[in-house]
């Protein structure tokens, strides 16, 4: 028998020592596609990674090695990439609802640049500089663009959106930005979608953001010193899906960056990415605890479900599509049967694959949901039920390494207070 294996690692020796459900996260993959992308892309054009898409500080600091960037949108991203290496100057910070506390932290750390998404931000952050003794910060403004993009699996400009300011308030705020006093208004920032599958959709994206770029920084009377593209390049879950052609993609993307980058040879043009530079690499292991039939249909009881991977159910689409779903112990043997893959919660909706045809499945096998490196954990309720979130294991160089503990009981009701009701009536 013939069972997948990691860098070098079987795939059960690594359930055995680190238990199951959990995430296993291949450096290998991790490299391999940043590389890949790197490659492609114009060198003018920087790769940021979105930590929302994985925040766990070890995918993080890896990429960061690689010489990816951060993204972060509230503290504890901020924290994670400062920690895992990431250099302030190569972090942004954006989000529809920032607060004091996350626009203090973001002076305090000394980043490159705020991504402010309203005009009140703008105001608030400027306050704040001046209470502090003036020093001079840096912000983009994030716009949402007037014209529509079409491709994306989640649409985030275009139309009424609460992220960022719309363009046409932008072109009229010449003066309001021209009397923030310690404010340093130093580019635009914009994001149309994720899912992109198709080139021809990232580019028509990117050279719109570049024109409306230029237009808006006329208009307000500031320079071009950053235009971050937005990202959301896509990644092929499902049965039909392309994989994004890269070699077109960097090509094409090369016409519209390089003429801009000759006009604006000082502005940093970025990319944020999470799903694309991480979803690849990680799977998501359980181990099956029961096998049953109900009514013809045949299921897999595992230990780990939507609980720690939402995303597999396929929230947001009206038609239940599987994420690809491999029998991990025999991996080999021919689909003998379909089986539609539960997890352990007391809800009908806790189905993490519907009639998936695998090889034989017996109790103690385990079973990986693939293309799981983003939007895992991060995009799940971990509490429901009180089951906690799961471990995460980075192979890096031939060795698994945790790099996240599960959940125990004791964590799950360690910020817990119980009040003594004794002789309460």
């Amino acid at each position: 028998m013939h069972e997948t294996r990691v860098q070098g690692n079987s795939i059960s020796e690594i359930a055995d020592e680190f238990g199951t459900p959990l995430f296993v996260y291949d450096t290998d993959i991790l490299r391999e596609t940043y590389q890949d992308l790197r490659d492609r892309l114009p060198k003018q054009l920087d790769i940021f990674f979105s930590l929302k898409a994985n925040p766990n500080i070890s995918v993080c600091a890896f990429l960061g090695a690689l010489g990816a960037g951060a993204e972060v949108s509230s503290q504890a991203e901020l924290v994670t990439a400062l920690r895992a290496g990431v250099r302030p100057e190569n972090v942004i910070f954006l989000g529809p609802g920032k607060d004091s506390d996350d626009l203090n932290a973001c002076l305090d750390a000394g980043i490159h640049a705020v991504v402010c998404e309203s005009l009140d931000e703008l105001r608030l952050l400027d306050e704040l500089v001046t209470r502090r003794g003036g020093s001079d910060c840096r912000a983009v403004m994030r716009v949402n663009p007037s014209f529509s993009t079409k491709g994306s699996g989640l649409a985030m400009g275009g139309k009424p959106r609460q992220f960022g300011v719309d363009e046409d308030v932008v072109a009229e705020s010449k003066r309001f930005v021209a009397d923030l006093r310690h404010i340093r208004v130093i580019g635009i920032h914009a994001y149309m979608g994720t899912r992109f599958l198709y080139h021809d959709d990232v580019v028509h994206n990117t050279g719109r953001i570049l024109d409306t770029a230029e237009r808006l920084a006329d208009q307000l009377g500031i320079p071009l010193e950053i235009v971050d593209v937005g990202g959301g390049l896509g990644v092929a879950y499902f049965d039909n899906e392309d994989e994004l052609d890269l070699d077109a993609l960097g090509a094409r993307l090369r016409e519209v960056i390089l003429p801009f980058a000759e006009r604006h040879p000082r502005c940093r043009l970025v990319t944020e990415l999470g799903r694309y530079l991480t979803a690849a690499a990680g799977t998501y292991v359980v181990r099956a605890r029961y096998v049953k039939e109900s009514m013809g249909e045949s299921f897999v009881v595992a230990d780990g479900g939507t609980n720690h991977h939402m995303a597999a159910v396929g929230i947001g689409s009206f038609v239940k599509r599987n994420f690809p779903i491999h029998h991990l112990t025999r991996p080999d043997e021919p689909p003998l049967q379909r089986y539609s893959v539960t997890g352990p919660l007391c809800t009908p909706n806790d189905i993490v694959a519907k009639k998936v045809a695998l090889p034989r499945v017996e109790p103690g096998d385990l079973i990986g949901v693939q293309r799981s490196g983003a939007y895992g954990p991060t995009a799940s309720p971990g509490l429901f039920l009180s089951q906690g979130f799961p471990a995460e294991v980075l192979v890096h160089r031939g060795r698994a390494l945790l790099v996240r503990e599960r959940d125990t009981t004791q964590d799950l009701l360690a910020k817990q207070h119980l009040v003594d009701f004794v002789g309460a009536s």
